[in-house]
Parts: C-alpha cells; structure tokens; sequence
C-alpha cells in the first residue's frame, strides 16, 4: 500500500519508518532476542487511527468540522505519549539494562541502538508538524466562531 499510493500517503520518511520497522521485526524474530524493545516501538502504531482518521476527514472536505478539531487534539496528545516519551522510557530502560543489551548478537546490537534513534527523530520532527498543525488548526476555530 505505501508504494502503491506513493506519494500520495508519505514521501521518504514515510517509507523509510516502514522499512527500518520491518526490518527490525524481522532481525528479532529470527533471531529470538530484543522482542521487549520491538513491542515497545511497535506500542507507537496506537497512534495510527488517529493519522488515518485525519487523512479520512481531510479528503472529505471536514476540516472544519468538530471531529477533525477534536482528532487533531487526540492525535496530539497520543503521538506526545506514545511517540516521544515512550522513546525516552525506551532508552532509559536500554541504559539500565545495558549488560544485558550487549549480550545481543553486533547486528542487533547496533540495530537496537540505531534504528530507535532514527525513528525518534522521525517521530520528533512529526510531532513538530502536529504541534504547528495543531495550532493553526485551532486559531482557525477559534477565530470562526
């Protein structure tokens, strides 16, 4: 699907996110270990519904509808959550834990240790465009009412 609507739903990034997701799902089913960390990022797709719901919403011309508004705020507070400070919880528990993550065959060591980092950046600069997005969004409200 993200190839088949590209660009339409993501450019790079957004195929980028999919394909270090993936690829890191993958090195830790096959090989048994890190599965803690991949449920932990994987914990990040909560915030799916609300993307689509949006992308839904702005197709049908409801940006101005109190759904849209309210989604927004949702989507928000959910990426805040489960986008931004999960990936600290993450890393402090990588930090803690850090004997342990060593014991990780060197590529899923590495892997545990760059692909998150990716993500997180990723994830931040998302969440600036839903924080600007936001704001605008709810300025307009307000200033139509």
């Amino acid at each position: 699907m993200i190839l088949w609507r590209f660009p339409e739903l993501g450019g790079l990034e957004y195929v980028l996110h999919h394909c270090l997701s993936m690829y890191s799902i993958l090195l830790s089913l096959i090989s048994g270990q890190g599965q803690i960390y991949i449920l932990m990022v994987l914990f990040t797709e909560i915030t799916t519904p609300f993307v689509n719901l949006r992308w839904y919403l702005d197709s049908a011309g409801q940006k101005n509808s109190k759904l849209y508004i309210c989604n927004g705020v949702m989507l928000f507070l959910v990426w805040l959550v489960a986008r931004v400070i999960l990936f600290g919880i993450f890393y402090s528990h990588v930090i803690f834990h850090f004997d342990q993550v060593k014991q990780i065959f060197p590529l899923g060591f590495y892997s545990l240790l760059l692909v998150p980092a990716f993500l997180a950046i990723m994830n931040c600069y998302w969440f600036w465009k839903i924080f600007k997005g936001l704001l605008k969004t709810l300025s307009k409200a307000r200033h139509s009412q």
